[in-house]
């Protein structure tokens, strides 16, 4: 638990879409409480506990949240599946809207916070590893206390991306490498031929989430949980069995404790 300069409304957020679950409630007051375990799988397993106990934890009802925030995507199909799938069982149990979160985007944030957080402007490439030798790749600017999109979200090799970089302009002002790709693809990206910056692992998480949530909330982003979907990137494929039965626990949840 802890304080933060997160919305001054009560929100769930949670991110299933890498190796990674990621859980956070924040209280009207700024006070946050998190989780962070094993993703993939395991994430249909302890989803839903976890934010029963974060919500617990927070003394909060469903009534009382603003909304429910997830990562979208992109990432791993399975886990965006089931991401969607509880927050949207989540919101329709408890009347609330959807915010769909950009994934890469949430990555930028956490490395921002990490990394920067008393700059007042700055750039982020966000690369998650997309696996079969690809990576997710997204580059934001951060000023004013907003970010926007440079390059929106694509599927690259990472010597696409280190020649994408090479040929792009150069920015005057400071930039950060942040994700997850650092270590997996070591060999294609070594230090020496990465583009001057920081380079910050780190993840789309739940925390971030929330401090994304009320300038994407007064964009007018939330949506009804019926209208909620993933952004695969990649080809969408078939909801698995256990992504439906999560869907349903989520709602079932909502019901038992309202």
């Amino acid at each position: 638990m802890h304080r933060n300069s997160a919305p001054s409304a009560a929100w769930l957020a949670l991110d299933t879409g890498t190796e990674q679950l990621s859980v956070a409630v924040c209280n009207a007051a700024g006070t946050v409480h998190a989780y962070q375990g094993a993703g993939a799988a395991q994430s249909s397993v302890d989803l839903i506990p976890a934010v029963q106990r974060l919500m617990g934890d927070a003394g909060l009802v469903w009534t009382q949240l603003q909304g429910i925030a997830f990562g979208m995507g992109p990432g791993s199909f399975t886990g965006l599946r089931t991401a969607c799938s509880v927050a949207q069982g989540l919101a329709l149990g408890a009347g609330l809207s959807v915010l769909p979160v950009d994934s890469l985007l949430a990555v930028a944030e956490d490395a921002r916070q990490q990394a920067a957080p008393d700059l007042h402007e700055l750039e982020v490439w966000s690369l998650l590893d997309a696996r079969m030798d690809e990576m997710y790749a997204a580059r934001y600017r951060y000023a004013q206390g907003r970010w926007s999109v440079l390059q929106p979200s694509r599927l690259m090799r990472p010597a696409q991306w280190l020649e994408a970089e090479a040929s792009s302009a150069a920015s005057t002002v400071p930039l950060l490498l942040a994700g997850n790709v650092w270590t997996v693809y070591s060999a294609q990206l070594p230090v020496e031929a990465l583009p001057q910056g920081s380079v910050v692992q780190a993840m789309p998480t739940a925390t971030a989430m929330l401090r994304l949530a009320p300038a994407l909330w007064a964009q007018g982003l939330a949506v009804p949980p019926e209208d909620a979907l993933p952004l695969y990137v990649r080809d969408k494929v078939a909801q698995t069995t256990a992504e439906r039965a999560a869907a349903k626990a989520a709602q079932a949840l909502v019901g038992d404790v309202a």
